[in-house]
């Protein structure tokens, strides 16, 4: 009698993790997300000293007309603190005020995708490069297309960067 209530038990327990679980994605499925707002990320990775690849992405992002606005070299801040064996970080933004303009122009709204960002790291003995790809996904044709330019030319930059 007493397995048969706990089996019981066992079944309405199962029952109502099935509902909650259920619950959770219909309420998943109605949170549609906005236009414009999934913001896809593109990495590479590279089994190239990280030094070299640091030098290799600032010489791109020059090479490609923009300008480096700023540059955080987390790890070595870290390093420097009192913590040696710290991994790099890096992380540098940066922007080219012909496109920044012609963004603007077509979306004030766009300005929270600026300036553009790319990442580096060490991981599992590999060098990662990431940067944040412009929204391709909005109600404006024209700012898709555009974007879709510009993520062409921030992939590039990545790509450069970690190639042997």
């Amino acid at each position: 009698m007493l397995s048969l209530l706990i089996l019981d038990l066992g079944g309405l327990y199962m029952f109502q993790r099935s509902i909650v679980f259920s619950c959770l994605l219909a309420m998943a499925g109605c949170a549609a997300q906005p236009a414009g707002e999934f913001i896809p990320y593109y990495r590479a990775e590279t089994t190239k000293p990280y030094d070299d690849v640091l030098a290799e992405l600032e010489s791109a992002i020059a090479e490609n007309n923009f300008r480096i606005t700023g540059h955080s070299r987390i790890g070595k801040v870290i390093r420097d603190r009192g913590t040696a064996d710290f991994p790099d970080y890096d992380t540098i933004q940066f922007c080219n005020l012909t496109h920044a303009k012609t963004l603007l122009s077509m979306s004030p709204h766009s300005v929270r995708h600026m300036p553009c960002n790319v990442v580096m790291y060490n991981y599992q003995g590999k060098t990662i490069v990431s940067t944040h790809l412009l929204p391709t996904d909005t109600e404006n044709p024209e700012l898709n297309a555009f974007s879709a330019k510009m993520n062409t030319l921030l992939k590039q930059i990545v790509d450069f960067a970690v190639e042997q």
